[in-house]
């Protein structure tokens, strides 16, 4: 024995120059948001895990960290079947490589869609189980003992008979040597130490000290910082240009002229920004969108007054509306919404030895990769994308033809590729800029029987679309666009004659995918218009959805429970209301109820209870604050936000003393309830917002007696 533990040591010795222990295919490491620890050679290794000598265990994540949690609950799923300890737990990003981290829902590298936890579950958790398996099977030869002899526990690997133990980072030189295993066993349900449990989020402490890396934080020798004059109408473009006020400011370096407008290049963000405000820029406005918001609103009320292209249909709801018992009308009318992240968009080049790097808050890898490489004429195999924390998108990130990504990639080719650039945009590029959630108008027609069933259902919506005429179109493959009447189409009520068809609009503002997407729209219509006909006829809204949902028991379980958390039909202190709504999206269903009152003519929201089935819950903590946050982003939305075009088609809005946010003030108390659930995890970063809003509006229909059939909900005088 003495000999054995005299090589054990000086195993230990040898691996501290070792690179350790790496799961997957090996490739140079993009950067991270998270100051990294410990081993450097580990680290300069990627692949789903990564294991150094310093025992540290670092999960690789293909998904982008911007506030959501991906980066703890990945990591959760790595811990818990590697049997670590959760202190030894790190996350890094992974790069931009479509075949290793590819979004297994998506078929892309990217995030979105609540898709995150659902498409990565099993992958990170078999990613767990192999290195597990080739960490015993390393102890198995360095021992000489039976590999069921050993035991894994908190990070320490063991044997008791022969009283033999070692770290992780002591046995991972060797462990890398091992043979993978294809299909490792992975843990029961009953087993679990930290799925379904709370731990500390892996990237709080770097986020609570400053430490943490953003794009804005990223900084090179000789670097240069840019600022781009864009039209002040969509569509327009520059007619002509004077910089000589601009060039004369100290610090200015260039001003260049690009396909999306002026760039301003200087030495740091101060001198950028002042000295684009003295450009002389002539506009050509004669292909830009001028019409104002009132005169595309009137084009898509008209639309939805029609029927569209039918996308989801079944029964005869001509015949059963002609013959129904009580007939209901409704249109509701949706802003265009800015997502407003607290970090703009921002992106930093550098070229070196022709090879091109990139940090950025990047949500969609694949084709934000495939786009700069194409624009700079590189190789994509020259281009590295370093994916930073980002400070929240909701969306913003995510644009179907990368046109961020290929703007800051002009702006770095404008200026030769010489130096450094950071691409930034203010708070101002960011509300006027475009790619908001689509204005959108929905027209319903219903009839309910006296015992409480929807005879028909009629609803028309008109919207622009998010993929037409995107570098997505072919997806569509001739096909309406779907997630126009997503949340909509296909009905988790039930009803036997329902019909849902759309207008595909056609503007010049550029539109994008919106926290919760169709979602955000369909759920409001269909809750609000489901409440108008229960209300009308004198139902309770509760007891009347639960009754209509007879074939959704996950829907009517969180109705359920949420009415229980709120004493649903028991008092409510005087000059107050209450109101629910139920939607399912992204394959989670939630419930929520809201209080209310009117406070000065305006609306006040005093406490919402949500009620939430996800699955099963890898974080409950965060779950609840991913709930929680979509709850303020929605209620925001409903109660403050909106983007509106004037006369020639301006933006009105520029920053958050016109476009609204919600402020703590009005953030109200939260009781979160999560079902638990043995299916399997679904998305929450998106379900949370669609409820809110029709949740308020019924609580205030409830006690005005007015419908609530526009947002935003400004005021109730």
């Amino acid at each position: 024995m003495a000999d054995k533990k005299s090589f054990i040591i000086n195993r230990r010795h040898m691996l501290q120059a070792s690179a350790g222990l790496v799961v997957g295919t090996t490739l140079l490491l993009g950067g991270c948001g998270i100051p990294k620890d410990g081993d450097d050679k580990s680290q300069e290794l990627n692949a789903f895990v990564r294991i150094g000598s310093d025992n540290l265990v670092t999960v690789i994540i293909k998904h982008v960290e911007f506030g959501q949690g991906v980066y703890t609950g990945l990591t959760t799923l790595v811990a818990e079947e590697l049997d670590a300890d959760w202190s030894q737990m790190r996350a890094d990003s992974a790069p931009a490589n479509k075949d290793l981290y590819k979004n297994l829902l998506m078929g892309a590298q990217g995030t979105g869609g609540s898709t995150a936890m659902a498409n990565s579950f099993e992958q990170m958790r078999k990613a767990g189980a192999v290195a597990r398996a080739m960490l015993l099977a390393a102890a198995r030869e360095e021992w000489g003992v039976p590999v069921d002899e050993i035991t894994i526990s908190k990070g320490i690997i063991s044997h008791s008979a022969s009283k033999n133990s070692a770290k992780f980072g002591e046995l991972a030189d060797l462990a890398a040597k091992q043979k993978a295993p294809e299909n490792p066993p992975l843990k029961a349900r009953k087993d679990f130490l930290f799925i379904g449990k709370h731990v500390a989020k892996v990237d709080s402490q770097a986020k609570s000290n400053g430490t943490a890396q953003f794009t804005l934080d990223q900084y090179r020798p000789d670097m240069l910082t840019a600022v781009v004059a864009h039209p002040p109408q969509f569509g327009a473009t520059v007619k002509s240009f004077n910089a000589k006020k601009t060039l004369a400011e100290k610090g200015v370096v260039d001003v260049k002229q690009i396909k999306e407008g002026i760039a301003v290049y200087a030495e740091n963000t101060f001198v950028a920004i002042r000295a684009r405000d003295l450009l002389e820029i002539q506009w050509d406005d004669s292909n830009a969108e001028k019409r104002s918001s009132a005169q595309l609103l009137k084009n898509f009320r008209d639309a939805a007054s029609k029927t569209g292209q039918v996308v989801g249909t079944k029964g005869d709801v001509g015949a059963a509306l002609s013959t129904g018992s009580r007939r209901f009308e409704a249109e509701y009318i949706f802003p265009y919404l800015a997502h407003a992240p607290m970090e703009p968009l921002d992106a930093l080049f550098e070229q070196q030895d022709g090879k091109i790097d990139v940090w950025h808050g990047c949500q969609s890898q694949t084709s934000d990769h495939k786009a700069i490489s194409e624009t700079l004429k590189v190789d994509p195999d020259n281009v590295k994308i370093h994916t930073m924390l980002a400070g929240g998108s909701f969306g913003r990130r995510a644009q179907q033809d990368s046109a961020f990504a290929v703007e800051a990639a002009h702006v770095f080719d404008a200026i030769d590729r010489k130096r450094p650039v950071k691409t930034m945009w203010t708070r101002e590029d960011d509300i006027k800029g475009g790619y908001y959630r689509p204005l959108v108008v929905h027209r319903l027609t219903g009839a309910m029987s006296p015992d409480g069933e929807v005879e028909a259902w009629d609803q028309s919506i008109a919207a622009q679309s998010l993929i037409e005429g995107t570098a997505l179109a072919p997806l569509l493959k001739g096909n309406p666009d779907r997630t126009i009447a997503e949340g909509a189409a296909e009905p988790y009520y039930n009803i036997p004659n329902h019909r849902v068809s759309i207008h595909s609009m056609k503007a010049g503002v550029p539109v994008l995918w919106w926290r919760s997407v169709g979602h955000t729209h369909n759920g409001f219509a269909v809750e609000c218009f489901i409440d108008q006909m229960l209300t009308g006829m004198n139902f309770d809204p509760v007891a009347g959805r639960v009754a209509l949902l007879k074939n959704s028991p996950r829907d009517t379980a969180v109705l359920k429970r949420v009415a229980d958390m709120a004493n649903w039909g028991g008092s409510t202190a005087a000059g107050r209301a209450r109101g629910v709504a139920v939607h399912k999206s992204f394959g989670t269903y939630i419930a929520q109820i809201a209080e209310v009152s009117i406070e000065g003519g305006r609306p006040k929201v005093h406490k919402v209870w949500a009620a939430v089935d996800c699955g099963m819950a890898v974080n409950p903590e965060i779950v609840s604050a991913q709930i929680e946050g979509g709850i303020g982003y929605g209620l925001g939305a409903a109660l403050m936000n909106e983007i509106t075009l004037g006369e020639g088609g301006y933006v009105e809005q520029s920053n958050f003393h016109d476009y609204l946010p919600l402020r703590i003030t009005d953030m109200p108390e939260i009781d979160v309830s999560i079902v638990e659930s043995s299916e399997p995890p679904t998305g929450v970063g998106e379900p949370g917002t669609p409820p809110i809003a029709p949740a308020v509006a019924n609580a205030l229909a409830a006690l005005t007696g007015q419908t609530v059939n526009r947002l935003p909900i400004y005021n109730m005088a």
